[in-house]
């Protein structure tokens, strides 16, 4: 049996029609439109999402958890483990340098606005060459140890870093 393309439809019941609220008696949702009667939340233009009567709301009540640090790091973690598999597999060419975008082509490394740092889960056998953002002690004793090496990029200075220096600088110009 052939599929026509005229003949093509969704499964019954795959796609269901919007309830078109206050369209008449005769649909189940006319005169007030599920809403019920009177108060502040059968009006239009109502915003009430959080509000618990002037009582302290639950989002207030419960303590606040956690630190969000503005000058935190973003790196994609990559196990040696992992990157060894790769290369047995044939995703990763061990005679090229190993870097960020390598390694995402690769599938290895999602994310990391701020580069690679390699970490020393699992064993590397290959003689491979990395660089990369970061790399810890044991991931880079693990590489020298297979006959590879590491090459940790300089790190890129802070915003607020950036700005303290300039300031230093005119400061000794002007002391001039």
């Amino acid at each position: 049996m052939s599929i026509k393309l005229n003949e093509i439809r969704d499964n019954p019941g795959a796609r269901k029609d919007r309830i078109r609220v206050g369209r008449g008696i005769g649909s189940g949702k006319g005169k007030t439109g599920g809403r019920g009667q009177k108060g502040q939340k059968s009006r239009s233009g109502v915003a009430i999402k959080g509000f618990e009567g002037g009582q302290m709301p639950l989002h207030m009540r419960l303590p606040k958890r956690g630190f969000n640090n503005p000058f935190g790091k973003d790196y994609a973690e990559v196990n040696l483990g992992m990157v060894q598999k790769f290369i047995d597999a044939k995703k990763l060419d061990a005679k090229k340098d190993i870097d960020h975008a390598a390694l995402k082509a690769a599938g290895l490394a999602r994310g990391g606005k701020d580069g690679v740092r390699l970490l020393g889960k699992g064993e590397i056998t290959t003689k491979v060459k990395f660089v990369v953002a970061g790399a810890s002690k044991g991931a880079i004793e693990a590489v020298e140890k297979a006959g590879g090496s590491v090459d940790v990029l300089p790190k890129a200075q802070p915003e607020h870093e950036k700005k303290a220096a300039r300031t230093e600088a005119n400061k000794a110009k002007k002391a001039k």
